[in-house]
């Protein structure tokens, strides 16, 4: 057995006066200290105080560098071992990270200096108390800048190979490339506006905004921080991904029928519900969350809504039996390989075996979603996963055990949000593209610039 010697494990104090670094690349080292350590998300960190306090040249290289070391670590990592004198020696963490930073702004960006690249992850790791380490840093990071390597572009090799296959197998291999290449993209920046109105204002204040792919209540923002109008403060204006704005669009009742009771099972962080809101504007809604934190989150967004939302602290496995909504929008918690453009470090964490656990879990959900619909009432099942464990086979799992259960092609309802003007014509007929031979709605990244989504219609026949 291979014994794996751990580099930097004797730390020294730092200098007291140290070397400066710059505020984006300490506010990235530590944002992906805290994203290793598995405890956080790159997505909630860089919306934190410390992130939001920067200048926006700052924040803009803070994200940069955080979401591109996340995409692109299993090739850095490859790339740097090759150049250990121990390529299996053990890292400390703080280590490994000044590395990856390092070597993303010498293989990846190429208006930052490879000198600035590597003197200030040099520090880094000094200043993290690894003096000792800093050296082989500093060696590591030379010899990479000096081999001249190529930029990498290969977006197979940026992702777990269990994945890609599964990928291939599913969708075939251009479809899977397609999936990788978004999944090393910076997301379009998608923006959910309460009315022109509001366009018109964010407009004024020197942001640019073109339409979105599908709805016509999104835009992209092509430039400017929509975060600092007044529009955003005020809740007029939100950041949302289209395709998770479709869903609850999807999410109405049936034609000639009005939605008097809904329940949303999985509600935080409550973009959804908000659409809910919006396109019932007379109905009930019942918003549930396990987690108390969130479910505070939750409250205070939706507190304008007054009594017309009830945000309850509830587990959407063992909802109350009373088969009495109107319509449930499951948005379920899952693995999320569809959203890796966003949430890179998903490919760094999830295992295999993790998605028989995630299904376990949505096939109770989905359950207790359809045993809280009336009869003639209607389920959305959704979710932001690629895997057909957590899509297709968790319908059909539980449309076994419910007799009294049917789907229902999303065709006919893509076709009413057209007429209603919430879809553009042409999105419309690239959606109805998109339907799997169930009617099961099923978006991959790159075919439309959005996450990947799965959606599922239900109705309760009894």
């Amino acid at each position: 057995m291979t014994t794996q010697k751990k580099i930097g494990a004797t730390k020294s104090a730092p200098k007291n006066r140290a070397a400066a670094i710059s505020l984006a690349r300490k506010a990235a080292f530590n944002i992906l200290l805290s994203v290793e350590g598995g405890q956080s998300h790159s997505d909630d960190l860089l919306r934190s105080r410390a992130v939001d306090a920067l200048a926006e040249p700052d924040r803009n290289l803070a994200t940069a560098l955080v979401l591109g070391v996340l995409r692109w670590q299993i090739v850095l990592d490859r790339q740097v071992r090759e150049l250990l004198e121990r390529p299996n020696a053990k890292l400390d963490p703080e280590i490994l990270i000044a590395l990856r930073m390092g070597a993303f702004q010498i293989l990846q960006m190429d208006r930052i200096p490879a000198r600035a690249a590597i003197d200030e992850s040099v520090e880094l790791a000094k200043q993290a108390g690894h003096r000792f380490a800093s050296g082989m840093v500093n060696a590591v990071l030379r010899k990479l800048a000096n081999s001249r390597q190529p930029r990498v572009s290969v977006n197979y090799e940026a992702h777990p190979a269990w994945m890609v296959a599964r990928w291939i197998s599913f969708y075939g291999p251009e479809a899977a490339q397609a999936i990788c290449r978004h999944g090393q993209s910076q997301p379009a920046l998608i923006v959910r506006l309460a009315s022109p109105v509001v366009e018109a204002e964010v407009g004024e204040s020197g942001i640019a905004l073109e339409p979105g792919e599908m709805l016509t209540a999104a835009r992209t923002v092509v430039s400017g921080d929509v975060a600092a109008t007044q529009a955003f403060r005020e809740g007029r204006v939100r950041f949302q991904d289209e395709g998770s704005q479709l869903v609850a669009e999807f999410a109405r009742a049936s034609p000639n029928q009005e939605a008097r009771s809904i329940l949303d099972v999985c509600a935080a962080p409550g973009g959804k519900t908000l659409i809910l809101a919006e396109r019932n504007p007379h109905a009930k809604i019942v918003a549930c969350e396990f987690s108390v934190p969130r479910l505070e989150q939750l409250r205070k967004r939706l507190s304008f809504l007054g009594d017309r939302v009830e945000c309850r602290l509830a587990d959407a496995t063992t909802l109350p039996d009373h088969a009495t909504f109107d319509l449930v929008l499951a948005d379920v918690p899952c693995s999320g390989t569809g959203t890796l453009g966003r949430n890179p470090e998903v490919r760094h964490r999830l295992r295999p075996e993790d998605l028989d656990r995630q299904a376990e879990r949505q096939r109770a959900i989905l359950s207790a979603a359809l045993r809280a619909v009336r009869p003639g009432g209607n389920v959305i099942y959704s979710t932001c996963s690629l895997e057909l464990e957590e899509n297709e086979q968790v319908v059909a799992s539980v449309l076994a055990a419910n007799p009294d259960v049917r789907v229902v092609s999303l065709k006919a309802r893509i076709g009413e949000l057209r007429a209603d003007g919430v879809l553009f014509q042409l999105g419309a007929e690239r959606l109805s593209r998109s339907l799997t031979p169930e009617g099961y709605l099923r978006l991959l990244p790159g075919v439309f610039s959005t996450d990947g989504f799965f959606v599922a219609l239900l109705e309760r026949t009894a």
